[in-house]
C-alpha cells in the first residue's frame, strides 16, 4: 500500500494554496449574475449557488474546529435536527443558503473563510486542531481544505490560467498520493513527471495527472474507460 509521508507535501505551502484557491473561488463568485448563480454544478443536484451555500455553511465546523468547541458543534445540529453526519450536515448547508439572499451568503462565506484561513496560517502547520475525528495537524487540515477548494472551483467552473494547470495538478496528486496513503488504501501510486503510476484491485494503471486527481475527487465521467473497482479504491477525497 501507499505509506503516508509527509515529507512528499514539505514543499507545498498549504495556506499559500488556500489563499489561491480562495481567491480563485471569490473572484468567480463576484462576477456571476442571476443565470449564472442558477446554473448546474459538478455536484449533483447542486446549483453554483449551491455550492456557495456549502462552502458557507462549511465555515460553521471551521470555527468550531479552531475555537476547540466540536462539542458545540455537534449540539447545534442536533437543535438544527441535522442527521445523517456530514451528508446530512452538507444538505443542511445548502438548505440553509437557499433561503437567504445570495449576496449574503457570499458576504458570510467571505468574511467567515477569510478568518478561518488567517487563524489557520497563524496556527502554522505543525499545531494541533481538534476535528471531529480527533486532534489531527493544522496543515494537513489545510491541504484537506485546499483540494476541496481546488475541487468546488472546478465543479463551477471557475476559470484557471493556462499556467497554472501543471503545478496545481502536480499539488492535488501529492496531496491525494497522501491522504491514500494515511487512509491506509490498498492503492500502490508512484508519481512521475507526467503521469501516474497506479496498482490496486489486482490491476495496473498509468494515469494523467489530472485523470488521477479526479479519480480521487469522484468526478471522473461515468464512461471513463478507468475500471470501477480501480476508481472506487482510488477515491479519497470526496
Amino acid at each position: 500500500m501507499t505509506s503516508p509521508s509527509k515529507d512528499r507535501l514539505a514543499d507545498l505551502d498549504p495556506f499559500d494554496i488556500f489563499d489561491t484557491e480562495a481567491a480563485r473561488l471569490d473572484r468567480y463568485f463576484s462576477r456571476l449574475d442571476d443565470e449564472g448563480w442558477r446554473r448546474p454544478s459538478r455536484c449533483a443536484g447542486w446549483s453554483v449557488r449551491d455550492v456557495l451555500g456549502h462552502l458557507a455553511g462549511e465555515e460553521l465546523y471551521n470555527h468550531a474546529c479552531l475555537d476547540g468547541d466540536v462539542p458545540g458543534f455537534s449540539a447545534m445540529l442536533g437543535r438544527e435536527g441535522v442527521t445523517g453526519g456530514f451528508d446530512g450536515f452538507n444538505d443542511w448547508c445548502v438548505r440553509r443558503g437557499r433561503g437567504m439572499p445570495v449576496e449574503e451568503v457570499l458576504q458570510e462565506w467571505r468574511r467567515a473563510n477569510g478568518e478561518t484561513r488567517e487563524r489557520m496560517r497563524s496556527l502554522g502547520r505543525d499545531a494541533e486542531l481538534p476535528t471531529m475525528a480527533g486532534p489531527y495537524p493544522v496543515g494537513l487540515q489545510t491541504f484537506h481544505y485546499d483540494s476541496e477548494y481546488a475541487t468546488h472551483a472546478d465543479d463551477v467552473g471557475a476559470p484557471m490560467a493556462d499556467d497554472e494547470a501543471d503545478g496545481r495538478a502536480r499539488w492535488r496528486a501529492e496531496v491525494a498520493s497522501f491522504v491514500l496513503g494515511e487512509q491506509g488504501s490498498e492503492a500502490q501510486v508512484e508519481l512521475t513527471a507526467e503521469r501516474v503510476w497506479v496498482h490496486a484491485a489486482g490491476m495496473s494503471a498509468q494515469l494523467p495527472v489530472s485523470v488521477f486527481v479526479e479519480a480521487t475527487v469522484g468526478r471522473l465521467p461515468d464512461d471513463h474507460p478507468i475500471d470501477r473497482r480501480l476508481r472506487a479504491v482510488l477515491r479519497c477525497l470526496a
